[in-house]
């Protein structure tokens, strides 16, 4: 495994890979801190293609200023040994002034996906997001990437950026990854204390009782029934649960029938924490009127 901590060299064994005839590049863009739900990444990019390549980056873009950036776990040496022990073959751990030049004037802006739920509660967050995932892909030049599905949103923010700037990349969104009690794979977890990780468990459990709905109406009640326990614990405080539309993340009404993305996030203790689950409502047909036969 080589390790690149500098973009010269990084070009240069990115050179390498393709030279030896592997031009198949599969990208696995994290922040580090990595965890199970990074290792199946990883294991899929492996299938996906001839190479595998990890960028390792807390992109302080993404962060807003009261946010976690200077406490996000940086544990480089556990992420390295991680990504040895999973076969990747080029790891870039990029420092922020190389990324980010002084006088840097151009990013991405995310648009309208990017300014709702997440977008609005984190302003500017999906737009550093972005511009940090086009640098990436122009400089590793995958043919896919691969993110983690319990980021919805912002896997639906770089799918859009892909068609709208014509990038010749395929973006794979992989399943998320949950812990034995439901709770969602995350970096930030580890700030959980166990009396607020028992909280943060409803978040799973909302979704998987909404799941069982068969309206969205009925799938509201139900999370409802589960988020209603915890919404007056002084350490919980959730933010939304909303269902979506998984191509543009506008609400869908309570008509809505079709595939739809319940997603939810809270703020427990001190920890921001997402999650999702894809439902589907089937049409109800209307019912048939009986036939009699008249006299």
């Amino acid at each position: 495994m080589i390790v690149s901590q500098t973009l010269a060299d990084f070009v240069e064994a990115r050179r390498a890979l393709e030279a030896a005839g592997r031009r198949r590049i599969a990208f696995v863009a994290t922040m580090g801190a990595l965890h199970e739900g990074h290792r199946t990444l990883i294991r899929s990019a492996r299938a996906h293609g001839d190479a595998v390549v990890v960028s390792i980056f807390v992109n302080p873009l993404q962060f807003g200023p009261n946010e976690d950036y200077a406490r996000y776990p940086r544990p480089l040496s556990d992420d390295l040994d991680i990504c040895d022990a999973e076969g990747v073959d080029l790891v870039l751990v990029p420092t922020v002034a190389e990324l980010y030049p002084a006088g840097r004037q151009v990013s991405v802006n995310a648009g309208a996906m990017g300014s709702v739920l997440e977008g609005a509660s984190r302003p500017g967050h999906f737009d550093g997001v972005l511009t940090i995932v086009l640098k990436l892909l122009h400089l590793v030049r995958p043919s896919v990437a691969l993110f983690g599905q319990k980021d919805a949103q912002q896997v639906a923010c770089v799918q859009r950026m892909v068609t709208d700037l014509n990038l010749s990349v395929d973006v794979v969104s992989e399943p998320t990854v949950r812990e034995a009690d439901g709770l969602a794979l995350s970096s930030r977890n580890v700030f959980l204390t166990p009396a607020e990780r028992t909280m943060a468990c409803s978040l799973a459990a909302a979704l998987e009782k909404a799941a069982t709905a068969d309206s969205v109406p009925a799938a509201r009640i139900a999370a409802d029934e589960i988020l209603d326990r915890v919404q007056f614990e002084p350490a919980f405080e959730l933010d939304y649960a909303v269902m979506v539309n998984p191509a543009t993340f506008a609400e869908v009404p309570d008509d809505h029938t079709g595939p739809a993305l319940f997603v939810v996030a809270a703020k427990v203790g001190s920890t921001r924490l997402i999650d999702n689950m894809s439902l589907d409502f089937a049409e109800v047909a209307a019912p048939q009127e009986s036939v009699g036969l008249h006299a």
